[in-house]
């Protein structure tokens, strides 16, 4: 039989049960299981393996349950995913704290700009200042020095 052979439970349930009520007239266990699983079609490690998890769960082998298992790989499962969930929130925190230190960092910035401009310049503060826009005052554009008239001579009359 190929490895991807599946049986379904009725089969092994059966098999099981002809593995306990001929064991007796075998001299062990094993001799037992290679008889019934060449009647089966089975592999004698396959049926063994099936007779040992039926001997675990009525209780006459000591071990883990199949429901125990069950229930550890649920709580598995679920472990896993909180874990992720936590480390979501985790990166979402950081990124949250990060982003809150950037608005301040920026809130401080403007705030010192403000105090620069109406008392004065500091050396502290002056790192922070934003260049100067080019001037639009149309007179001071046309060439004249600082807004002035320029000085022209006055015809006389």
């Amino acid at each position: 039989m190929s490895k991807s052979a599946r049986y379904s439970p009725e089969v092994r349930e059966r098999a099981v049960r002809m593995v306990f009520a001929h064991e007796r007239e075998h001299t062990s266990q094993w001799a037992a299981i290679v008889s019934i699983a060449g009647k089966i079609g089975c592999t004698p490690e396959a049926l063994r393996t099936w007779v040992r998890r039926t001997e675990i769960d009525t209780g006459r082998r000591g071990g883990v349950t199949s429901e125990e298992r069950a229930r550890m790989a649920e709580l598995e499962r679920e472990n896993r995913k909180l874990r992720r969930a936590n480390e979501i929130l985790r990166k979402a925190s950081a990124f949250s704290a990060q982003a809150e230190l950037d608005r301040r960092r920026k809130r401080r910035r403007r705030s010192s700009m403000r105090t620069e401009r109406s008392t004065g310049s500091s050396r502290s503060v002056r790192w922070y200042r934003l260049p100067r826009r080019p001037t639009t005052n149309t007179r001071h554009a046309r060439g004249t020095p600082h807004g002035y008239p320029s000085v022209r001579a006055v015809p006389q009359r």
